[in-house]
């Protein structure tokens, strides 16, 4: 009996396999999930040749040529690798073309006032100690301890056996792969199956835009302009790269690692060798080298999921500006040679952009990835034929160049006629203003009474303590100032939401009582304090020494940041502290707080600060000749979802906390003293953090809905009972 009774080759016996997974995994849905370790336990199979044969081919490959030989290896294939890389990015520039001009805006994001910390490449790529690389699967460390030893066994006398020793358990390696590819469709049918199941494909509908360039460009790799560099460039020809790359390619992107692929690589570029007869002894440690070489840096696959950082400078609706595609480019190339979890947390914060982006990216990860290490693989085919050709000197690098402007050329037009098209063809609706004015409060809630007016405390009362007259009275009084984003402010129901009102519904319940809310202006405040009319105000206020002076605070209960409102052309302008400080004629606008009693002077004390005090007619334009805007980042944040035009940047360098507080009626010590205490219990309790999350930072939370399937939601079937 055959598993194989319709005689399908291998690469059709994977395509079968991996068409039937997903299928299978649509149909089912969920519980899929529950075979993906069958698809693990084939992966681990095909990998636990891959570190010994990358060890001893390398060692065996190097120590048996000359220096001279090595350093050819060495130059051209670097070069090669340099190559592709320097394109690959340059091609990468181009996906902003794709996205279309769609009005965008965010809430706050703490990675607007965090500080990059760099990758640790040292540890990645310097082995000193081999055995724990070995053992913790550090591919790169492992390739330069291999890469020394290789190169120093060049110069040992009497190595022949030794190499030959070498070589014959790298042919058993390659046999034991081999052996362990014949149950490929089964791992890869789990694999696809398990994968289709748990795909969260109503989320992915976020990313529909990055995942339509991503797919558009990933194709313009694959089909063009790799296999384009090796047929125009050296004597293969196109057909022949992709007949012998399609089942590294497919079961690289089945198994979601190249690493399983290795074997595979190298077996099929030294079949292309040797139909062109060009297999030497040179050619054929080329090849020997750059498999794992090239694998244990960065890909073409690698950088494609760097365009993620493109992708969410305009999701956050702060793009990149052509000046920043230095730093893209070369950042780009460097955090890549470590793994993209490291790299892309690294970037968005390195470019002021949500690290909450980043969970957006796994999300589509599924996808994305095994896209990524499909074409990581076809890239090792590229080198290795390449490098094997430029050995031979039968390359041809002007080819080769004019090759790679084509491929420029037809990226930015595609990406260009993709952006098109989507813009047409998805329809879009800005929602940030309707997301901020429909917000409700999600915590605990008391019953609400609005007031025009209150009555003034008697002048018995006046003289009791606050907190037994409010349990007393069963309400609580809180006045809130206007223009108080996203602290206190009404949503389009006329319900006083925001992060302040959340904490104060939560005082109040844990006292008892109801509230009564009043909105005030500043010029009201003494007057309602002093004459007992309301108990507290709330709405984001930030304290000072010269306020504290007039007013009773509470104790602080967050810390905003400085920062600036710019127009969204402007935001790399003020991206800078040091470089603000040189503008010359430098005027600012702010609210009358910042300039009287605030930190404006004390941030720029050469800048000529304009107060105003109406902060909409700023947004609105009536100071064309004022380009920024004093005002703390968290608030500011909520404000450009209203205004979208505009941004939020904390200048590097600039580091000015401001606290914020509540104020108090004065001469009402047990009262301020409870709301202190009760402040600084909430400190440590999920309720300050929750309306963190979801008032300052915009993040709601939803009930994970199980995902929808034919077997289930179709024909009824239940699952809930397999184990």
């Amino acid at each position: 009996m055959t598993l194989n009774p319709l005689k399908l080759s291998p690469f059709m016996q994977v395509m079968a396999s991996l068409i039937l997974g997903v299928a299978v995994g649509l149909f089912f849905g969920e519980v899929m999930g529950k075979i993906n370790f069958i698809g693990q336990v084939y992966i681990q199979l095909l990998q636990m040749t891959v570190i010994p044969y990358i060890l001893v081919s390398l060692i065996s490959s190097l120590g048996s040529l000359d220096m001279s030989v090595a350093k050819k290896i060495g130059i051209k294939g670097g070069g090669l690798v340099l190559f592709l890389w320097v394109l690959s990015m340059l091609t990468l520039l181009f996906m902003p073309l794709a996205y279309p001009s769609w009005t965008s805006a965010s809430f706050f994001s703490s990675d607007l006032i965090s500080s990059q910390q760099a990758p640790d490449l040292l540890s990645l790529y310097i082995p000193s100690n081999p055995f724990y690389s070995m053992a913790n699967t550090m591919v790169p460390a492992i390739v330069v301890f291999s890469i020394f030893l290789g190169v120093a066994m060049i110069g040992v006398e009497n190595k022949k056996q030794f190499l030959l020793s070498l070589q014959n358990v790298s042919s058993a390696l390659m046999n034991i792969a081999s052996a362990v590819a014949k149950i490929a469709p089964i791992g890869i049918f789990a694999l696809s199956a398990a994968a289709a199941g748990t795909l969260d494909i109503v989320e992915l509908n976020r990313l529909q835009i990055f995942l339509w360039g991503y797919f558009a460009l990933w194709l313009i790799f694959v089909i063009f302009t790799l296999p384009m560099l090796v047929a125009w460039a050296t004597p293969f020809t196109y057909a022949e790269v992709i007949r012998e790359s399609k089942l590294a390619v497919v079961t690289a992107f089945a198994t979601g690692t190249v690493l399983v692929v290795l074997p595979i690589i190298a077996e099929r570029t030294k079949y292309l060798l040797s139909q062109r007869k060009m297999t030497n002894e040179e050619s054929l440690a080329a090849i020997d080298v750059l498999v794992p070489t090239t694998y244990s840096f960065p890909s073409v696959g690698t950088l494609m999921g760097i365009s993620f950082i493109l992708f969410s400078a305009w999701f956050t609706g702060s793009e990149l500006s052509p000046s920043q595609y230095p730093a893209f480019t070369i950042l780009g190339i460097l955090t890549s040679f470590g793994s993209l979890t490291v790299a892309l947390p690294f970037m968005l914060d390195y470019f002021k952009l949500p690290s909450d982006m980043f969970q957006l990216y796994l999300l589509g990860s599924i996808f994305t990835m095994r896209m990524a290490t499909a074409l990581a693989a076809m890239h090792g085919i590229i080198i290795c034929l390449l490098g094997a050709t430029a050995i031979a000197g039968k390359l041809s690098w002007r080819k080769l160049y004019q090759t790679a402007a084509l491929s420029l050329l037809i990226s930015a037009a595609l990406m260009f006629l993709l952006g098109k098209l989507l813009t047409y063809s998805i329809p879009y609706e800005y929602t940030g203003y309707k997301q901020l004015i429909e917000q409700e409060l999600v915590s605990e809630t008391v019953a609400v009474q609005m007031q025009e007016s209150i009555e003034p405390l008697s002048s018995i009362d006046s003289q009791r303590d606050r907190r037994d007259v409010i349990l007393e009275r069963g309400t609580l009084r809180v006045a809130y100032l206007k223009n108080r984003l996203p602290y206190a402010f009404r949503n389009k129901h006329g319900n006083v939401v925001g992060y302040d009102m959340a904490m104060i519904h939560s005082l109040a319940k844990d006292l008892g009582v109801t509230l009564e809310i009043i909105r005030l202006d500043w010029p009201q405040l003494n007057e309602a304090l002093d004459s007992g009319k309301i108990d507290i105000v709330v709405g984001g206020i930030s304290l000072s020494v010269q306020r504290a002076l007039e007013y009773t605070f509470s104790n602080s209960y967050m810390n905003e940041s400085l920062g600036l409102i710019v127009a969204d052309h402007d935001r790399n302008k003020f991206s800078d502290y040091a470089e603000i400080l040189k503008l010359p004629s430098l005027k600012l606008a702010a609210m009358p707080y910042r300039i009287k009693e605030g930190s404006g002077h004390e941030a720029f004390p050469d800048a000529d600060i304009i107060e105003i005090s109406n902060l909409r007619d700023f947004f609105k334009g009536k100071y064309p000749e004022i380009k920024a805007m004093l005002y703390t980042a968290e608030a500011a944040s909520a404000w450009t979802l209203i205004y979208p035009n505009w941004v939020v940047v904390v200048p590097k360098g600039l580091n000015i906390k401001n606290p914020v507080a509540y104020i108090l009626p004065q001469s009402t010590m047990r009262w301020q003293k409870f709301v202190d205490t009760w402040l600084e219990y909430q400190a440590n309790s999920s309720l300050s953090d929750n309306a963190y999350q979801f008032w300052i930072l915009g993040k709601s939370k939803h009930n994970k809905v199980p995902r929808w399937s034919f077997a289930h939601d179709v024909l009824g079937w239940d699952f809930n009972n397999i184990k």
